[in-house]
């Protein structure tokens, strides 16, 4: 980083009509002098929790060796960012398991308790008030949202209802989301991309729909309504910051580009005052620019926190291109058979080259004086071990990132059976500088994750 005498605020934006852009850490806004003492010379540490439905096929995750990592198959896409990982072994979710005569319900209970560590409350005859627990991403959202736009940043590749009942009694906002920002609250996921663009920067115009044609045609962008206050800004800029804001802009401009593509392509028909569907039509695009969108919420420090949801428990979803078109749930239940355990295989790399491809990106995103990946904390997981089995034993994780040099990687770490999950999320939250007297059934810290 090069310390400068000049010093352009954290919280510069840009203004347009409705509009603002949030700027990434440029060197400008470290005073001369002053960056060990300023905050904004400080690694600000990110914070992500990434959840995949239906299990695991584990036999094609499982590291064989304990020790310095040697990537499964399923990991394998993981390898341009291998030295930033840590697999876990041995985790479990004792709070996911089903209590004495509750009868089933165990996708939602593995969904909810994932990041609460607590088990989700059934319904009983006329009490259908949900309850489990509060979310470590909300826990650390509490402490960090006086510094960011957003306290946190929830996305979903697959919609559920937050009310009714879904799965034997069991409230459907147990599978809608991860994130609670209290033990009856559930946070609404984000899955219209359009919609996300616009919580991040603003609404940019009607959503009546001749309007939002006649904008598309005109092919108007969020940054041309800021192009004179930007040529300013540019002008105070160093060489290296120039490079630095241009990137970062042109991410804005495709992912802006690739969501009015997706609206365009779009048959549908849109009520007024509704927000554009903005959604594409390959899972793969779809996920690629949700992705990219959480990117440029960490590189602006719109928010530190984020929850994405690959998809809810129980989803159906098939996957034919890339040749699995039998549907996910039923995919799962593999009764340990070779050729079913093969495609439940094909779906979960599928699903890690798409997070492997995010990773690469924040690995080659510069923040202050390393990358977005080094200041990051991603922890990536199911709730389930042996789907079939429904198990929430021995659970499939990986933590991604070097919180800000807290964390090392390059390790499969094996730990004594029946781990509680929730003490990797008491771990995280104090490498995130955030102290939690206790979460779910945790018992203590692992401070293996750093090799103090």
């Amino acid at each position: 980083m090069v310390i400068t005498k000049k010093c352009l605020s954290r919280r510069t934006v840009l203004r347009g009509l409705g509009a603002s852009v949030a700027l990434p850490l440029l060197d400008g806004m470290v005073p001369a002098f002053a960056a060990i003492r300023n905050s904004a010379a400080r690694p600000v540490k990110r914070l992500g929790a990434l959840y995949v439905p239906n299990g695991m096929s584990m036999p094609y995750w499982r590291p064989a060796l304990e020790g310095p990592l040697e990537l499964s198959p399923v990991l394998t896409p993981l390898a341009p960012v291998q030295d930033q990982l840590l697999v876990l072994s041995g985790m479990a979710n004792q709070e996911a398991k089903q209590w004495l005569d509750e009868g089933d319900g165990d996708h939602s209970r593995c969904q909810a308790a994932f990041l609460t560590g607590a088990h989700a409350k059934k319904a009983s005859g006329a009490n259908t008030t949900l309850e489990v627990g509060v979310s470590m991403d909300q826990l650390a959202a509490r402490e960090l949202r006086e510094d960011t736009q957003l306290a946190s940043l929830e996305l979903s590749l697959e919609a559920n209802e937050l009310v009714g009942q879904c799965e034997d009694g069991y409230g459907c906002a147990y599978s809608a989301t991860l994130a609670w920002q209290d033990p009856n609250t559930p946070l609404p996921m984000q899955t219209n991309p359009r919609a996300v663009f616009e919580h991040l920067f603003g609404a940019v115009g009607s959503t009546e729909s001749d309007a939002r044609l006649k904008a598309l045609r005109r092919d108007r962008s969020l940054l041309d309504s800021v192009s004179e206050e930007l040529t300013a800004l540019q002008r105070q800029l160093g060489r290296s910051d120039r490079s630095k804001l241009g990137g970062y802009l042109d991410s804005v401009r495709d992912i802006e580009r690739r969501i009015q593509i997706a609206e365009t392509q779009s048959d549908q028909e849109l009520p007024e005052v509704i927000q554009p569907a903005g959604i594409p039509a390959s899972f793969e695009e779809y996920a690629d620019l949700m992705f990219d969108l959480l990117l440029v919420a960490y590189q602006a420090d719109l928010t530190r926190v984020s929850t994405f949801l690959f998809g809810r428990e129980k989803s159906v979803r098939t996957y034919p291109e890339i040749g699995v078109a039998d549907p996910h749930h039923p995919t799962s239940h593999h009764r340990m058979r070779p050729e079913q355990l093969a495609k439940l295989s094909k779906i979960n790399t599928f699903h890690m080259q798409i997070f492997g491809r995010f990773l690469e990106k924040l690995r080659s995103t510069p923040d202050g004086d390393g990358s977005l990946l080094d200041h990051s904390v991603m922890i990536y997981g199911a709730g389930m071990g042996n789907s079939n089995a429904h198990d929430p034993l021995d659970l499939p994780i990986v933590v991604a990132g070097g919180g800000g040099g807290t964390l090392k990687g390059g390790r499969h770490l094996r730990l004594p059976d029946g781990t509680p999950l929730a003490n990797l999320h008491l771990t995280v939250l104090e490498k995130m500088g955030i102290s939690a007297d206790s979460l779910g059934d945790a018992t203590g810290e692992l401070p293996v994750l750093s090799e103090v």
